[in-house]
């Protein structure tokens, strides 16, 4: 026979503890990204918080990285700061977020030279279906000119990054 024992009741300053220590952990865990910074010649990116990393990727490219975009086609990644203008959940590249070139003054240089400055650029995850390859794929610069991470590591940055967030992106 099972005998029913008396649990002694959690003392309020344990209590207390607990939930400091709960609201420290949330905190650190969903600390604001203020600022994303892409470092094309360590093919690295950085989120920042309040001037602080909190968190590092290493990332794939446009398979021609050196240099700021100009034209569609070019397959490099642009270099400034743009802003992480919206989320796209139904990506061909499992979730993505745009990044906003090309802006007025890239545009003005497109069109003296007559060409188009392409866009639709994006931090984005892997080819739908080829997750799997991911290991590899990350090794090479890939893209046509967007930021490729791991599909784990974009469910981590969708979850960290708000749309309207800066990025900088500079070699």
């Amino acid at each position: 026979m099972c005998k029913l024992e008396r649990q002694k009741p959690v003392k309020p300053q344990a209590m207390k503890y607990l939930i400091l220590s709960l609201i420290c952990f949330v905190s650190s865990v969903s600390a604001s990204v203020d600022l994303v910074k892409v470092d094309k010649s360590e093919r690295k990116m950085y989120l920042i918080s309040s001037g602080t990393v909190i968190k590092a990727y290493d990332i794939a490219l446009g398979a021609n990285p050196q240099g700021h975009k100009e034209q569609e086609g070019d397959e490099k990644t642009p270099e400034g700061e743009y802003t992480l203008d919206y989320k796209k959940e139904d990506s061909s590249f499992y979730r993505a977020m745009h990044i906003s070139y090309p802006n007025q003054v890239d545009i003005a240089n497109a069109q003296i030279k007559w060409v188009s400055p392409g866009g639709f650029i994006m931090v984005h995850g892997q080819r739908n279906w080829l997750g799997w390859l991911a290991p590899i794929m990350q090794l090479f610069n890939w893209t046509n000119g967007c930021i490729a991470l791991t599909n784990s590591e974009m469910d981590e940055f969708m979850a960290l990054v708000d749309v309207g967030t800066k990025i900088q992106i500079e070699w």
